[in-house]
């Protein structure tokens, strides 16, 4: 393993501080807050299971970027050590989390002219993130160089696929992704989207099925369509609150590829505040997003 550069990540990644640290992977927390309080919570200073009861119950939860100061002194207290950085952020398209480590890292380079701090925009979010966090720890356990990883990151990132459903509306119609009209009468239908991350990093409506099980053999579908080796590729899922679904979804895919998921997480609430309990996502490496 290359010791001499440290990855570094963020919550949007969806992945637990205990996977994250048997990577040897460094992380710091979007926030996030409910709309009828000042009490700023870290993603993993509660439960998913009570965030989303919150969130059934109505309470609307307001998101929070990461700022500057704190990307500044993980990065310093990093290179204090005299190891160089490898940090890759929450898209850009969905987030200015990324941007504010990119101006920590001007800002140290300055100070540590002989340390090299990388940044990559992923234009990926949950475990789409996470598995290309995974594809990078893999890299450097092969004793890559810290430019040589950072590269290869560039390069494979539009290759993560991210599909995702949701189950009410209703979260999609409050960030203004779909209208009021739409949401009411997709709900009272019982019409699912579709969505995935497109090459921007932007989360985009590709399309929609009736009902939560045409939903998740849709997201399958997907996988069979575009993963580049259906028989060996890595698969990661998260979900808000529907593992049984997740458990689903994996079962599809292992069953018509014999693929297993190599990891099943929660859509933590940094995420979850926008598409709300009952989402369910895929990622995999595709031959295009």
């Amino acid at each position: 393993m290359n010791h001499s550069f440290v990855i570094c990540t963020d919550s949007s990644c969806d992945l637990k501080s205990d996977v994250l640290r048997a990577w040897e992977v460094q992380s710091v927390s979007l926030t996030f807050r409910f709309q009828d309080s000042d009490t700023e919570y870290k993603n993993d200073d509660m439960t998913t299971e009570e965030f989303y009861g919150k969130m059934k119950a109505g309470a609307v939860a307001k998101t929070a970027a990461v700022n500057m100061q704190v990307f500044s002194d993980m990065f310093e207290a990093i290179l204090k050590e005299g190891k160089d950085i490898l940090y890759i952020g929450f898209s850009s398209g969905l987030s200015t989390t990324c941007n504010s480590a990119r101006l920590a890292a001007l800002e140290l380079q300055k100070t540590h002219p002989d340390r090299n701090v990388r940044v990559v925009d992923s234009l990926c979010a949950s475990a789409g993130l996470g598995l290309l966090v995974r594809l990078a720890y893999e890299q450097q356990q092969a004793g890559r160089s810290l430019d040589s990883v950072a590269d290869y990151v560039e390069g494979i990132k539009l290759n993560v696929c991210h599909w995702f459903t949701v189950d009410d509306l209703v979260y999609l119609k409050r960030g203004g992704r779909i209208s009021p009209t739409v949401a009411f009468v997709g709900n009272m239908l019982g019409i699912k989207p579709i969505l995935h991350v497109d090459n921007e990093g932007h989360l985009v409506n590709v399309t929609k099925v009736r009902g939560r099980r045409a939903s998740i053999a849709a997201l399958a579908d997907k996988y069979t369509e575009l993963a580049i080796n259906q028989q060996v590729g890595k698969v990661y899922i998260s979900h808000a609150g529907c593992e049984e679904d997740a458990k689903q979804l994996a079962s599809m895919i292992e069953q018509k590829h014999s693929v297993p998921t190599q990891i099943i997480t929660d859509v933590g609430p940094v995420i979850g505040a926008h598409s709300g309990p009952g989402t369910l996502a895929l990622f995999f490496i595709g031959k295009e997003r």
